[in-house]
Order: C-alpha cells, then structure tokens, then sequence
C-alpha cells in the first residue's frame, strides 16, 4: 500500500438511483476503510477525519448528500477505498457495498455512479430465504461485513461470505475474492465452505460433527489476519441442531487452513456478536464472545474437559491449527445459556496497551451481553471459569442500564456503549480501569438494539461521535465525543424531509472517512456530507 495512502485499516440493480439536494465537500481522498469498525481492536475510530468537525457539523452546513440504490436490504458496513483506477473509468474515491441480494457494488463515494456490479449468485440460484427466522429478512445474501486487501493482487481483493440455494433445495456458503477495481473472481473462487470436526454433538453422525450450510448464517464480520481470512457463524435464531464453527482461509488461495468448532460435543455456542467482527491483538490472537451453548463445568487443566465452550469470552489462537488459548466465563454460565442471556450478543473490543495504577502494562479486551455488565478481561490471563465467583480483571454492574445488542466504541481513553432501550453512554478509563459510572450521556435513547457507534477524529482533535437509531424514519445523531449531551447535529432536525434516508437496520455501523458519513438502509446507502452553500436542487439519476 502506498505510503502517502494512509491507510486506516483502520481497514448499492442496474440504474441506481442517487437522489442529491446538494454538492458534497468532498476530500483529497487519503483514507481507506477496509474492515468491519475501522481496524481489527474493532475500536471504530478514524483518527485522520479533518473535514467533519464539532464547528462544521451542524444542520446549516451537513446534511444528506445522497441517497444511493442497491438491489437489497444492506446489512454489512460499507467499506471504502481512496484513489482506486477502474479500468475505462478513471481513478475514483470507491464505496464498497454488499447487499442481501448477494451483489458487491463498487459505487463512486460522491455521485453514487456504479463502477461495477458482481452478483455472487451460482446459475440457477437464489438468495436463501429467511430459514424461518425473522431476524434477517426478506432475504439472507451477504450479511457479514467483507474485508479488503488493497495490497494482494493487482488491484486489491474484496472477499465477502454469500449464502445462496439452488432449484433442488441445496443451500451454499462460500467465499468470494473480488478484484478491487473489476469486480472478477479471484483466485480460482469463489470456494464452497465444507467442514468436519470430531466430536459428538448437536447433528454429529460416527464422531464427526459436519458444517450443514443451510443451518448457519455468516453474520459477523469477515477478519483478514495475517494472511487469512477468518470467519465465524452463528444459527438463524436458536433453530436446532448447531454448534459453534470458527474457519480460516489462506487470502491467496481461498484454501481452508484451519476448523475450529466450540462447542463440539454439544450443542449450539453460535457466534453471533450483533455483526461485530472477530476482534484481534497484535500478537495474532482473535477474541470472540460466544452464545447461549453446552459448557463443561468440569475442567482439565482449567478448561473444560470436553471442549465446550458456550457462552463464553473466548481467545483463540491463530498461529497454526485455531485453538483455543484461553476464555472467560461467568460463575452462573450455565444457567444464563439456558436462560438465553448470554454474552454473545454483543461485540469484542481489543483495547490500547493501558498502564496500571503500579506502573504494570495491562492487554485488556471488553464485552457486553445480555446480562448488561461490562466484562473486562485481561487477556494474558482471561480468568476461565470458577463456580462462585468471576474472576475477570473488572465486572461493571448497573451501568449500561440494558441488554447489549451492539458494539462499542473506542477514543482516547473513553469507551462508548449504547445499550439497547437507553443512551448511549461514555465510560473513562483510568489506570487501566474502566470507570463504573457514566461520565456523559445522550438526551436520546436508542431503541432495540441499541446503537453501534463510530468516531472520527483529528488525531485526538474534533472528536465526533456518531449513532444510527434504528427506527422509522431511521436517525443519524452526531455528538461532542467529550460531552454526548451537546448533540451536534441529527438527521431530523432539517427542515421537511431533506436529511431523511429511510427507515432503520438493525446492525448498521456507520462509516465515517475523507468528509462522507455512509449509512446501510433497507434498499441502499445513505450518503452524508458538508453542504456547499449555492449548490442546485433537483433529482439525478445515474446508472451503469
């Protein structure tokens, strides 16, 4: 990747249409965000944004830029990539959007003109339908997040999970690598994901437990790791028998390298994780919380003897075979899984190295599920399981106020929960402890599920953050990020309907880069922006 590139890795069919009220500002284009909340801590923050500031987003100068077609429902985060030449068309700031009609589109970021279309359908095929399940709908196509290599391959490669079934009643998951600036199968791809791991559990036959496709759902973000390609895969709903699958694929190949199942001599333990992807450190580790499933209380060398990690906090290590390397689990695991108040619905942040107030340097991850607690682990020595008692590094009670169906937020020695039914709430951190109350909080609440906030920022300068409310009409909110009770800006404060863009996702993360807010709808992308002051009104529609 290009130095001057400053990549954050931080890491919508034919004739779209874009409906534009005004000219966006736009950037130089220096910025790409190729994975799921901006890097894999899964912080969400973007800490190179010099155009949106607290001074400039207000809803005199920002609003909606425009609102851009796709042919379904958007789940995953778009992503983006600055400067990318697209054969016969130029070079071009790219969006990244993935549909649940299994289309990739590679949209111009500022007029919404496709650039390339690729459906991951097989011939003959379909999008899978719902697997009687209300919980993605009216379609499952691509629902986890893709992620994108800029520096593999001539172009860059996009990967993305579809799921699809053919005539016959035959359903598929497979792995796609799309050139960055074409939209072509890669690599021989795209690659059907089989799998078999020994054990005895929920559908297993003669010691083998086997990956049926049509009883799982890729919903949390694809992670590239040191050259792989991690995945991992929840049920739709709690629709029996499944287990918990944990996959790697080589990014050059699309070939398995490693299977991990965690829950494989019993039942369910699915990963779903409100589309968070898997979060990872910098030694190579990848943290997970998993859902309400079998978990052993009778331990070998602390961890359960038959491999069963349900509803558990988990590390696994990537190096070779996935292992896993170490957990956390609650005293009462058990009956939380069996109550369906488990962890697993909410997503996993990696944190900043933070020193202690001894002077020790502490590699802490963070949490939160159904049970409404902040688990915090030390992920050199995560605590496992104790039948009494948790033995965490920090468990904070009573301070979100509700069930976590999200994932927070990381800046500058904040963290930014926003529970599902109450506001979104910001949590200091200090000597490596996250504090047990609030020390700033939004007017508004966010309904079911919550909201997944993300940051951008000037290195720590003109600090934004900004939240989706799932309902209809859906609403983006942006806030001081050192006071969220000075609102800066949302989306219904325009006169009439001019910042409207639909109704709500559940999941949606914003994506926030080089002076554009993107956010998933229904039926497309939602783009945000500086206003110019003399731009025209009217209605433009592009097309391929």
């Amino acid at each position: 990747m290009p130095v001057l590139r400053r990549a954050v890795a931080l890491s919508i069919a034919t004739g779209l249409l874009a409906v534009s009220t005004r000219r966006a500002v736009t950037s130089s284009g220096t910025i790409d965000v190729v994975t799921y909340h901006n890097d894999v801590a899964r912080t969400g923050q973007n800490l190179n944004e010099t155009i949106l500031t607290p001074a400039s987003v207000n809803v005199a100068t920002f609003g909606r830029t425009g609102l851009f077609a796709v042919d379904g429902k958007v789940d995953a985060q778009p992503l983006y990539l600055s400067a990318v030449a697209i054969p016969a068309k130029g070079t071009h700031d790219v969006l990244y959007v993935a549909t649940e009609h299994d289309s990739v589109y590679a949209l111009d970021a500022v007029s919404g003109t496709v650039l390339w279309r690729t459906s991951l359908l097989g011939a003959g095929e379909t999008t899978s339908d719902t697997r009687s399940c209300g919980q993605v709908t009216p379609e499952i196509g691509i629902t986890a997040t893709p992620v994108i290599d800029r520096s593999r391959g001539t172009n860059g490669i996009v990967y993305a999970v579809a799921m699809s079934k053919n005539s016959s009643g035959t359903y598929f998951q497979r792995l796609h690598a799309l050139d960055a600036a074409l939209g072509t199968e890669m690599f021989g791809g795209p690659l059907t994901i089989q799998a078999t791991f020994p054990g005895t559990g929920a559908g297993s036959a003669n010691g083998t437990v086997t990956f049926d496709a049509k009883q799982y759902e890729e919903r949390s973000g694809l992670l590239l790791l040191n050259g792989r390609i991690i995945t991992v895969w929840t049920s739709h709903c709690d629709i029996d028998p499944y287990t918990g699958w944990i996959m790697a694929f080589d990014a050059a190949t699309l070939a398995q390298t490693s299977v991990l199942n965690v829950t494989p001599n019993g039942s369910r333990g699915g990963l779903w994780m409100a589309g968070a992807g898997p979060a990872a450190d910098a030694q190579g580790n990848v943290y997970v919380l998993d859902g309400n499933g079998t978990f052993d209380t009778t331990l070998t060398a602390g961890f359960p003897n038959r491999g069963n990690f349900g509803n558990a906090f988990l590390k696994i290590a990537t190096a070779g075979a996935l292992s896993v390397a170490d957990y956390f689990a609650t005293f009462d695991t058990v009956s939380a899984s069996n109550a369906d108040t488990d962890l697993g619905s909410g997503g996993a942040l990696v944190l900043p190295d933070l020193i202690d107030g001894s002077g020790a340097t502490r590699h802490l991850a963070v949490g939160a599920g159904k049970d409404s607690h902040i688990y915090v682990v030390d992920r050199d020595a995560m605590g496992k399981w104790n039948a009494s008692s948790n033995l965490n590094y920090q468990d904070i009670t009573g301070a979100l106020g509700g069930s976590v169906f999200s994932m927070p937020a990381y800046f500058n020695n904040t963290l930014y929960y926003g529970a599902s039914g109450r506001q979104l709430k910001a949590f200091r951190i200090a000597s490596a402890r996250i504090a047990a109350s609030a020390s700033s909080v939004t007017a508004a609440s966010f309904a079911f599920p919550g909201t997944t906030p993300g940051i951008s920022a000037s290195g720590t300068a003109n600090a934004i953050v900004w939240a989706v409310e799932n309902k209809s009409p859906a609403v983006l909110h942006a806030y001081d990020a050192g006071d969220l009770s000075h609102e800066l800006y949302n989306s219904t404060q325009a006169p009439a309907s001019r910042d409207a863009f639909g109704s709500g996702n559940k999941f949606i993360t914003p994506t926030i880069v080089d002076g554009h807010v993107f956010v998933g709808t229904p039926n497309g992308v939602a783009s945000f922006g500086l206003l110019a002051p003399s731009a025209p009104t009217g209605l433009r529609i592009t097309g391929e």
